[in-house]
């Protein structure tokens, strides 16, 4: 299903009133002496200035140099429109009318060279520049005092089993240990049927073969 064009509002008087204000830019230049195309470049110039100072002010933020053109290109448009409804004669127009229309051409270039190519940090309001501060040499960080470190008490050794024979006497054996091979001992017996060996006692505990022996005979 086509939808039929909707006619804007806005848009309609949008152009109208463009319309209105350009036909009367164009009688004020033509009652000041400017003739053929040259009355119709007066309300082209104008208005082309006032959208150039607008887009600035969309696109850049509010700005001394944005705001001075797009005043200067409203009262030029308003002026016109003025002028135009009896408020001047227009059949002997006064001198400061022919000069502005004549004058008129290089204060819009002037303008819109300006807005085209000046930078648009330029025109803010410039931050004051900060006050010189005298530099004070910083103090020095005091040292700070040794903390005092609490070393961990050295843990009690664990029991020793007793040694049952001389040989083995010298080898220090915890009892956990001897517990633990003791257990070691009891499952290879029950697996092979023969008690274990000292070789294979050491290779399942991982431990050296003096410690090995020690506890093999306490097994014993």
């Amino acid at each position: 299903m086509t939808r039929s064009p909707r006619i804007d509002a806005v848009l309609v008087q949008a152009v109208i009133a463009g319309a209105l204000s350009f036909a009367h830019l164009h009688d004020l230049a033509a009652a000041a002496g400017q003739t053929g195309w040259k009355a119709w470049a007066y309300p082209v110039s104008v208005d082309l200035l006032l959208v150039a100072a607008w887009r600035r002010l969309r696109n850049d933020g509010p700005s001394r140099l944005a705001w001075c053109w797009f005043l200067i290109a409203l009262v030029a448009s308003l002026g016109a429109n003025v002028a135009t409804a009896g408020f001047l004669d227009l059949a002997h127009p006064p001198a400061w009318l022919r000069f502005g229309i004549a004058g008129w051409p290089a204060l819009a270039f002037l303008g819109g060279t300006l807005l085209a190519h000046s930078p648009a940090v330029g025109d803010h309001d410039s931050a004051p520049e900060p006050e010189s501060v005298e530099r004070v040499p910083a103090k020095p960080a005091p040292t700070p005092e040794p903390v005092p470190v609490e070393l961990p008490e050295p843990s009690p050794a664990l029991p020793v089993a007793e040694s049952t024979s001389a040989s083995a006497s010298d080898v220090p054996v915890p009892a956990a240990l001897v517990d633990h091979a003791r257990k070691v001992a009891d499952d290879h017996r029950t697996r092979t049927g023969v008690p274990i060996d000292t070789d294979t006692l050491r290779a399942r505990l991982g431990v050296p073969a003096p410690m090995a022996e020690a506890i093999a005979a306490q097994l014993a």
